[in-house]
């Protein structure tokens, strides 16, 4: 059975003399034959929204304003009502796509971690060391890497730091366990997986690749998390840097670990 996060392999579709439009590997290259400028979108579960956001101008700029003003005002001050008035619509209009902040949230979460899969397989796609690979891993999970703003509809920086504070959010509900037998997870899961793989390769007798995937991972935003506010909770003395402290301190338990 095919669900929403299936990916298809391969296929190329020509929309006009301008644009070109190739799928691989879930990512959605939108060319500009002319000027080579492209965007990546992904195919998102579709439990998680009434109408797909990405179908239209409205959609879109619902997905794009609620990033920006859950990273200005958080997740419990984020409303519909509020984020209507930001886009010029109304709540019932923002309804049609979302049936709560909930799902939203779930829905901006899955887009970014299929996101970071796609850019980890990029970045080691020509990578043979297993060390490095995992090197290369952890900058990117600790956000220690210029993103390329141009190719997003989305500003990753605050996507990122939504990820730090508010992720657990998506997860640590009572009805967890209904969301999940949506599928919903599916992307961090994926994820996390893609990391265990590469973990089994530089060890491959490790017992725990899975719960060492999901513990860099959870480490990385927590880490960072109290560098910034609770900094007592760390050992990053200077008060600054999150990222690459939570970079180097994630190196230290990883290597520590897998000998």
């Amino acid at each position: 059975m095919v669900n929403s996060n299936t990916i298809i392999f391969y296929y190329i579709t020509i929309i006009d003399n301008i644009n070109l439009v190739i799928v691989k590997n879930g990512a959605i290259f939108v060319y500009r034959i002319y000027t080579m400028e492209f965007q990546l979108k992904f195919k998102v579960n579709q439990s998680l929204f009434l109408k797909d956001p990405e179908g239209s101008t409205v959609g879109k700029a619902i997905v794009a304003k609620s990033i920006d003003l859950i990273y200005n005002i958080g997740f419990e001050q984020f409303t519909f009502k509020k984020l209507a008035q930001e886009i010029n619509t109304t709540e019932a209009t923002i309804y049609r796509y979302f049936s709560s902040k909930h799902k939203l949230l779930l829905y901006i979460m899955s887009w970014y971690w299929q996101y970071l899969e796609f850019l980890t397989k990029m970045r080691l796609s020509n990578v043979k060391n297993s060390r490095e690979k995992l090197e290369l891993v952890l900058e990117i999970i600790t956000y220690n890497f210029i993103p390329e703003d141009n190719l997003l509809d989305f500003n990753l920086d605050y996507l990122n730091a939504i990820v730090i504070s508010e992720s657990s959010k998506a997860y640590l509900v009572k009805e967890v366990d209904v969301i999940n037998n949506d599928l919903a997870y599916t992307p961090l899961k994926n994820y996390c997986f893609y990391i265990s793989k590469i973990i089994k390769e530089f060890q491959p007798d490790y017992e725990f690749p899975n719960s060492l995937a999901s513990t860099l991972l959870e480490t990385s935003h927590s880490q960072r998390f109290f560098s910034e506010h609770l900094n007592r909770l760390t050992d990053n003395q200077d008060k600054t840097h999150h990222n690459a402290y939570v970079l180097s301190y994630l190196n230290q338990l990883l290597f520590s670990v897998l000998k």
